[in-house]
């Protein structure tokens, strides 16, 4: 069974860093998949703020997760700190990719700890339906840091 292999090259859209809590840590001493998955979601939910909205409010449509992608490549350990870049990558109608580049500085070099891609749907929970991408997401996924 061949390995999953996530491409990122794309232009980044946003950066972020998280510390390491304890709670991340999992019985081999070292980040957990499931806290990966915590730490990209908290990323994007970050990215969306610093643009003024969150997952259920972009110009009346909210976003849904509907796939997500994790390539492991190093393990990460407690307290450090981990920079998460954040890229689009092909955007449709109604959804769109992001690209997340998971990385640490150790001993003054950049490692890189894991790369993952999310699938997201542009969908208005009031009317329960798949929406288009609102203008304003569109450029926030279009435009550079």
């Amino acid at each position: 069974m061949g390995r999953i292999k996530i491409d990122v090259d794309t232009s980044p859209i946003f950066t972020t860093s998280v510390k390491v809590r304890i709670g991340d840590i999992n019985y081999g001493n070292h980040v957990g998949n499931d806290a990966f998955v915590s730490m990209i979601n908290e990323a994007r939910m970050q990215w969306l703020a610093s643009k003024g909205f969150n997952e259920l409010e972009i110009e009346g449509t909210g976003l849904i997760m509907s796939d997500l992608a994790v390539e492991f490549k190093q393990e990460c350990f407690y307290g450090e700190i981990i920079e998460i870049v954040l890229s689009a990558g092909e955007i449709s109608k109604v959804s769109f990719e992001i690209f997340y580049l998971i990385q640490t500085t150790r001993a003054g070099e950049m490692v890189l700890l894991a790369k993952a891609k999310t699938g997201m749907v542009s969908y208005n929970y009031q009317e329960k339906k798949v929406s288009p991408i609102p203008s304003t997401l569109r450029m926030m996924l279009t435009s550079e840091l």
